[in-house]
């Protein structure tokens, strides 16, 4: 070999290291913008999408999902709509129960695994469909603290070559992004669980509040409207003095379930206290949050009540109020609320079972009452 050729050869081994390392400090870079994305948020649907879309960017694949533990109970793992550029099939349900054989294995293994090199880890006859039916590239374990609380699918991967495996370099990528996602998962969960009444699955008081806080101060900013419904439920002491407290505790649950179904996602309800609940109206004006809250109340009334074999007749009293920068320009959270509670009162003193909308002269006349 001539000495041109071999200064050739070494200025070819000292590029392909420089791209090698180039690339290293690109990968680098990225995980540290994922990881700034993923600490950036305790919503749990705004961390799931940047996981999801971080995962399809780096790794080139066409599609991603995210298997989460059930936060309230714990007792299975669902994929709900945490997916995207992934396609279902409407016949299979998208849970994954805790006594499934490929929980312990994800848990127990912690590290990545391909659909065939799964089927051949686990015992035969091991229902795979909810996974394998997504037609996953690779299946990787969320783990923090030794247990299993995600199971993140990478879809069809894009690229030229004809082997779609995955590197051992690519394999310790997804690691490090898993480890990432596991951690930024449990805060969420923390937080879903440390705000949410356990019994209706609603949002506690003080949650609603702080958030209530923040939507007040971007439809300031905005100039959009905003509402709180406040409901309270007729003669609720009757159903435990009559029934016992479970029946009250299964007329909570159930009218909570009615409200929940009945507002969009960008809206929250929680439970206020007691027998009483509160929605907040995301960009509502007082029509359109009306509409909402007699929708509810109909709801309510019609529904078929029926514990142990009883039927209970259930109606709820409401009350709205709407920021508007005009016509009720507010600052305050709290004081919004009391205008609800105000109007609530009055449905409550004009024969309950009907909605109120708290006009200024309406509140200004339960003043004078009180």
């Amino acid at each position: 070999m001539s000495s041109e050729q071999t200064e050739a050869v070494k200025t070819g081994n000292i590029q392909e290291i420089v791209s090698e390392y180039e690339k290293k400090i690109y990968d680098l870079q990225q995980l540290l913008e994922v990881s700034l994305s993923l600490c950036s948020t305790l919503d749990f649907s705004t961390l799931v999408e940047s996981i999801l879309y971080a995962c399809m960017g780096q790794f080139h694949v066409l599609g991603a999902g995210i298997y989460v533990l059930n936060a309230l109970d714990a007792d299975s793992f669902h994929l709900d709509s945490n997916y995207n550029g992934i396609d279902l099939n409407p016949n299979i349900s998208y849970i994954i129960p805790m006594s499934n054989p490929v929980i312990s294995l994800l848990e127990s293994s912690n590290k990545a695994y391909t659909v065939s090199e799964l089927v051949d880890n686990l015992p035969d006859g091991t229902d795979l469909n909810m996974i394998t039916t997504l037609k996953p590239s690779l299946v990787v374990p969320l783990v923090q603290h030794n247990h299993l609380n995600g199971i993140l699918l990478l879809g069809e991967r894009i690229t030229l070559a004809d082997d779609a495996s995955y590197s051992d370099y690519e394999k310790e990528q997804v690691s490090v992004i898993a480890s990432l996602a596991s951690v930024a998962i449990n805060n969420a969960a923390l937080l879903e669980r440390s705000s949410t009444d356990m019994m209706t699955h609603l949002k506690l008081k003080y949650f609603f509040y702080n958030v209530l806080t923040d939507k007040l101060d971007q439809a300031l900013a905005g100039e959009k409207n905003l509402s709180v419904i406040m409901f309270d439920i007729d003669f609720f002491k009757r159903f435990n003095d009559t029934y016992g407290h479970a029946c009250g505790d299964y007329v909570l649950q159930t009218v909570a379930k009615i409200i929940k179904s009945s507002i969009r996602d960008k809206d929250m309800a929680s439970r206020y206290g007691g027998e009483e609940f509160t929605v907040l109206l995301n960009e509502t004006n007082t029509e359109d949050a009306m509409i909402v809250a007699e929708r509810i109340r109909s709801k309510v009334e019609q529904f078929d009540f029926c514990y142990e074999d009883q039927h209970v007749k259930v109606t709820i009293s409401i009350g709205v109020s709407t920021f508007d920068k005009i016509l009720n320009p507010l600052t305050s959270p709290k004081l919004l609320v009391d205008q609800a509670d105000q109007a609530l009162y009055v449905s409550k003193r004009s024969g309950r079972n009907r909605v109120t909308f708290a006009d200024p002269k309406l509140i200004s006349e339960v003043k004078l009452d009180n």
